[in-house]
């Protein structure tokens, strides 16, 4: 694994070869650095050795070419399955959310000032290549992103952006702002077992009043939580913004996307709720995935007719041989 680092006036952003992963980042915001990206307690360490794909450097930022995991999902509930979920075609040990996020890719020659990088994918993909570019803004803390994804071959399948953010120690203390949207839904299934919090399978309006498994209401919209959780919500018919506040450290993160190319938003909820290695009930950390896709349920679900697809959110890409697909995004910081 290798990495490049570029320093401008308003900061300093690394990024890694495995998986085109962002991370660290240093925004100069106020006269001081703010470090708003996550990275997995055991990255950069000699747990990580022996690991491989995405586990062993899972940090920061990174595109997900197909969005989610392949294969059967058996614990789904009955009304997200069962419709012309076909065979995909794609392989299952490609590893979470594809070949994007668990391949090296290669460093190019880019513009002076940005990162340029490559993904290629196996010959039997119908996905060629992935381009990806991370120009700093030269006038602020900011980070202008672009993704190029070529098809070899017309196929449809889910997509997604996969920022994630630190989140303060201290309950409470994040606090999370997306922009305007059309309903909120909670996972069809456990996410992890013995870390539920959520009921599943339902369809509401705000973070802070999530349907708790027992009964009741659960606030979300603060960040962390005192009980240990690993739970997904999906934002349907996102605006393409979102900002997360980190009062303990007096700053905003922000993220703008193409609610045109993602119109959903994945809410990866990780509150020390997993206990086995090498999450070991320390991991924190919120993912804010801009996606075209039902949750991260792979390619037969998001492709077929589930419910949000249903309902007239798409929540999978059809790309054309032969015509690129290109996305901006872009990540940014505030005092506050």
């Amino acid at each position: 694994m290798s990495v490049r680092t570029v320093d401008w006036a308003h900061g300093r952003v690394t990024v890694q070869s495995l998986g085109g992963m962002l991370g660290p980042v240093v925004f100069r915001v106020g006269g001081r650095e703010v470090r708003p990206m996550y990275a997995a307690p055991w990255v950069d360490t000699p747990e990580a050795e022996g690991m491989t794909g995405i586990m062993k450097g899972l940090r920061g930022e990174w595109p997900c070419v197909p969005f989610g995991m392949e294969g059967p999902k058996p614990g789904v509930v009955a009304a997200w399955q069962g419709f012309d979920a076909q065979e995909t075609g794609l392989p299952e040990d490609a590893g979470p959310h594809g070949e994007s996020s668990n391949l090296e890719w290669t460093f190019t020659d880019g513009a002076a000032g940005e990162i340029a990088m490559i993904c290629d994918y196996p010959v039997t993909h119908p996905i060629e290549r992935l381009e990806r570019v991370v120009r700093p803004d030269p006038e602020g803390p900011a980070l202008d992103l672009t993704l190029r994804v070529l098809a070899r071959r017309d196929c449809l399948l889910p997509i997604g952006l996969h920022p994630t953010f630190r989140l303060p120690e201290a309950d409470g203390m994040a606090m999370l702002e997306p922009g305007p949207y059309r309903e909120i839904r909670s996972f069809p299934a456990t996410v992890e077992p013995g870390a539920t919090l959520f009921a599943p399978d339902r369809v509401f309006q705000s973070l802070a009043e999530v349907p708790g498994v027992n009964g009741g209401t659960v606030d979300v919209s603060r960040m962390p939580r005192p009980e240990g959780f690993e739970e997904l919500l999906q934002i349907v018919g996102a605006s393409g913004q979102f900002a997360l506040w980190n009062r303990a450290e007096g700053y905003r993160v922000h993220l703008t996307w193409n609610a045109g190319h993602y119109p959903s938003q994945l809410l990866w909820m990780s509150n020390r709720g997993r206990k086995e290695a090498p999450w070991s009930g320390r991991h924190l950390a919120l993912g804010t995935e801009p996606i075209c896709a039902a949750f991260d349920l792979g390619t037969a679900i998001s492709a077929g007719g589930n419910p949000i697809a249903l309902s007239g959110v798409a929540t999978a890409h059809a790309f054309r041989a032969g015509e690129p697909f290109e996305t901006k995004y872009r990540i940014s910081v505030s005092a506050a």
